[in-house]
């Protein structure tokens, strides 16, 4: 395994303790790194020991011994992104990190900041060259992750951009999406692509529907300032639902590999079409911490979307999002075409769905017809069913282990490549451009009541697990 410096801004907030340091100790405790550092830098004042104490919560079955290798590895510097000034002490101590464990200079910097300073930090980094411009061909390489939103709309997205690209080459940004790198979510194409069942079917010839649920049970909790200059819209629709749409409905790429595949998403993404939609924001938002006392920021979104192309023309997406509805889950649920059938004398036969369900269970299932047993004539829905984690839990990495990885590989198909974002952001700029109504909901329920008419409205039988 090559040796790499991490370098984490933000390292003190709630993206590091519950994903990024939780990561690192996996990777540590399977022995995919050994030989590191980690070098963290933030606004607050805090140890070493604070820092992975906040983290602890976040790490099942949790090893002293791993952390303590951790934290023998591991320097917090407290540091301004905006003050260029305060870049240099953080390069002395990289410099002496690297001396010290004997690292060759591999680097990856994670920015788990607000979008506002990947611009800041990237200029600052490069200035006293903790980050180069490297060719690809180097021998050491310089790497830095976005987490996103890569941005706030389409003009500050393509700002960030800008400034960022004149500083390093492509192949060294990572404007990342975690949802790219979970296994379930590479999945997807294998499944499509190498099953002829499934890609034979693949079209407006067949498939009905298609629904794409990501609910969150949590309300914004102590992320009230952050979240409220987002919204669903921003903060899960512009990246990881489309994303999700783009990889269910794009062509069979030429190879499975980053760059052909960015290309044929981007290619869906470009022909994304808004059709209807309504917003809502839950009870109690307005007194959330952090929150503008009149905001109008979205906590549940459903949108209907199109694709305008031969392949999909014609076939509703149904999306939904939103905060504080009654259950965590991520999930696809594609209907199949009904049959016209004589055997069953009139009586109403189910669609054939394929269910995605990335959270909670992870895995696959595919809900057919049968005859019910001991009963003529009765018809069943029957769920074959592929349980993900049953069968491979102990082996699972998580999707911020498998991203950082693929970082340190270089593998770009978990970034998500400009063209994408600011295609995604256009579409927003669509969705904004209808004026949405924003209705109320209650906590715990789907959202605003005014849903189920617009379900009415276009016969959509919204499927729950």
């Amino acid at each position: 395994m090559v040796d790499c410096t991490f370098i984490i801004f933000g390292i003190t907030g709630d993206l590091s303790k519950s994903k990024i340091l939780p990561a690192l100790y996996n990777l540590v405790l399977h022995n995919k790194i050994n030989n590191y550092a980690i070098i963290g830098a933030g606004l607050e004042h805090k140890s070493v020991d604070e820092i992975f104490a906040q983290a602890q919560d976040f790490i099942p079955n949790f090893n002293q011994n791993i952390v303590t290798k951790l934290k023998d590895r591991t320097s917090y510097i407290q540091i301004n992104v905006a003050h260029e000034n305060e870049f240099g002490a953080l390069n002395k101590l990289i410099l002496e990190t690297e001396k010290k464990f004997n690292l060759s200079g591999n680097r990856l910097v994670y920015c788990a900041t607000p979008a506002t300073l990947f611009a800041h930090i990237t200029k600052n980094l490069c200035n006293v060259q903790i980050l180069q411009k490297k060719n690809q061909d180097d021998k050491i390489w310089n790497r830095i992750a976005y987490e996103k939103p890569f941005g706030y709309d389409l003009k500050s997205a393509k700002k960030i951009n800008k400034e960022i690209l004149a500083l390093l080459n492509e192949f060294q940004i990572f404007r990342v999406d975690h949802y790219l790198a979970k296994d379930v979510v590479e999945n997807i194409l294998y499944i499509r692509f190498t099953n002829h069942i499934f890609e034979s079917l693949w079209s407006n010839k067949h498939i009905e529907s298609v629904q794409i649920t990501l609910s969150e049970k949590s309300s914004v909790a102590n992320r009230g300032s952050y979240y409220d200059n987002f919204g669903a819209l921003s903060d899960i629709v512009q990246n990881h639902i489309l994303q999700l749409m783009a990889l269910i409905t794009m062509d069979a790429p030429k190879q499975l590999e980053g760059n052909d595949i960015r290309s044929c998403k981007a290619e869906i993404i470009k022909r994304i079409q808004v059709k209807d939609g309504l917003l809502g924001q839950y009870d109690g938002y307005l007194q959330e911490l952090g929150v503008k006392a009149n905001s109008k920021t979205e906590t549940f979104a459903y949108l209907q979307l199109l694709v305008n192309n031969k392949r999909w023309k014609g076939v509703p997406f149904y999306i939904k999002t939103g905060k504080c509805l009654p259950n965590k889950e991520t999930r696809i649920h594609i209907a199949f075409k009904s049959v016209d059938c004589k055997l069953t004398a009139g009586d109403k036969i189910e669609n054939n769905h394929l269910t995605i369900d990335l959270y909670p269970k992870g895995g696959f299932s595919f809900e057919i017809n049968a005859k019910k047993p001991g009963v003529r004539g009765e018809i069943i829905p029957v769920v074959m069913d592929f349980c993900y984690q049953c069968l491979f839990v102990p082996s699972t990495p998580e999707a911020y282990e498998n991203l950082i990885l693929d970082i340190i590989k270089g593998d770009q198909a978990v970034s998500v490549r400009f063209d994408e974002i600011e295609l995604a952001w256009k579409v927003m700029d669509k969705v904004r451009k209808l004026n949405l109504p924003l209705y109320k909901y209650a906590k715990n329920s789907w959202g605003p009541k005014e849903l189920d008419y617009v379900s009415k409205k276009n016969n959509i039988s919204w499927r729950q697990k």
